[in-house]
């Protein structure tokens, strides 16, 4: 009877042992997840960094050249440069997302103005610089869709349970995704001819 009485219970502080090994393995390997997806948010808005920073130092080659054409528009070239001091003075994501959105809204309504000069667009400087221009604006727009991934993966992981027990202690912070506020970027275009 002693016998069996000792046996059960080394069963049973094999089986508590088992279970605590089980939860350090799933904590850890929670933990190291969580680590993964934040540095894959930090990797992904590291990438819009550098194409914010290839566009900011473009923006003046596309200033000046249009300048010489549309020399009367002065208050979009002035919107456009404090748009661009105002992105380079951003630290935190959160104040970069916002400084992009007026830096976008001022690269648009620059661009309207470049559509009033028919003879800009044949220059050649010009037509080099917008096509550039084009290029980084797709290559942001990709970035963005893959950060905005990334932090949802990672919003999701530190928002559920039993990950979001890890998170807490990790004092792990819900990330701010790049999302469109402007109400007239996401109407349907109208096409005039």
């Amino acid at each position: 009877m002693n016998l069996l009485v000792s046996l059960g219970g080394w069963i049973a502080i094999g089986v508590i042992a088992a279970l605590v090994l089980i939860i350090i393995i799933w904590a850890i390997a929670t933990f190291n997840k969580i680590v993964s997806l934040r540095t894959q948010c930090d990797d992904g808005f590291s990438t819009i960094d550098i194409y914010l920073k290839k566009r900011y130092d473009l923006i003046p080659n596309l200033v000046e050249t249009v300048k010489g054409y549309a020399k009367h528009e002065s208050e979009t070239f002035k919107a456009v440069t404090e748009a661009r001091s105002k992105l380079a003075g951003a630290t935190t994501p959160e104040e970069k997302i916002e400084a992009d959105k007026q830096f976008s809204q001022a690269i648009r309504n620059f661009n309207m103005v470049v559509e009033n000069y028919p003879e800009l667009k044949a220059n050649v400087n010009f037509m080099d610089l917008q096509g550039q221009l084009k290029a980084i604006e797709s290559e942001l727009a990709q970035s963005r869709k893959y950060y905005n991934a990334t932090v949802r993966v990672y919003n999701v992981k530190i928002q559920t349970f039993p990950s979001l027990i890890i998170a807490k202690i990790m004092k792990a912070k819900k990330r701010t995704m790049f999302v469109i506020d402007n109400e007239e970027e996401r109407q349907n275009v109208k096409v005039q001819f």
